[in-house]
C-alpha cells in the first residue's frame, strides 16, 4: 500500500526540489558567466587540486563525482585540450590513469572561485542563520549517507 504525502510532507518535498534544482541551475550559470567554466570542470579541478600531488586516479574521479567512467574520461579530454589536466599512466595498473592537475589547471581554478564562492554565499549561504546552515549540514549528511550507502559521518564532501 502506497503511503502517500500529506500536506505537510508535500510541501516540503516540492519545495526542497525547485529549490534544489534553481539553485543548481542559477550555480551553473554563474560559473559558466565568471569563468567560462561548467560546474562539472570546476568540481574536476578542486578535487585534483585536494589531491596529493594534485593527482587522481580517473577511477576515483569518478567515484567522487558520482559519475560513469566514460563521462570522466570526456570532461578529462576537454579539460587536457584547454592545457589544464594531463593523463599519465598509472603505474600500478596497466589500464589505469591518472589526471594531473595542471599549473594553468590550478591558475583557472584560483581564477575561478572568488566569483564561485560569491555566488555560494549570495544563493545559499548568506541566505542563512547559522542554525539553518547546521540545520542544512546535517539534512544533507542524513541524504547522503543514506543514498551512497556509507555511514553517518563517513568523509562524503
Amino acid at each position: 500500500m502506497t503511503r502517500w504525502l500529506n500536506d505537510d510532507e508535500q510541501r516540503a518535498w516540492r519545495a526542497f526540489g525547485l529549490a534544489s534544482r534553481l539553485l543548481t541551475d542559477r550555480l551553473e550559470r554563474d560559473l559558466l558567466a565568471a569563468a567560462d567554466m561548467p560546474p562539472t570542470y570546476y568540481e574536476l579541478l578542486v578535487l585534483l587540486s585536494e589531491a596529493p600531488e594534485r593527482t587522481l586516479r580517473m577511477s576515483e574521479l569518478a567515484q567522487w563525482t558520482n559519475s560513469k567512467g566514460s563521462r570522466i574520461s570526456h570532461a578529462v579530454n576537454k579539460l587536457e585540450d584547454k592545457g589544464w589536466v594531463r593523463r599519465e599512466h598509472y603505474a600500478g595498473d596497466r589500464r589505469g590513469w591518472l589526471a594531473v592537475l595542471t599549473d594553468d589547471g590550478l591558475a583557472a581554478l584560483r581564477a575561478a572561485a572568488p566569483a564561485h564562492v560569491a555566488s555560494v554565499r549570495e544563493h545559499l549561504i548568506d541566505l542563512l542563520t547559522p542554525e539553518q546552515l547546521g540545520q542544512l549540514e546535517e539534512i544533507s549528511q542524513a541524504l547522503l549517507a543514506h543514498l551512497t550507502g556509507r555511514g553517518p559521518g563517513s568523509d562524503l564532501q
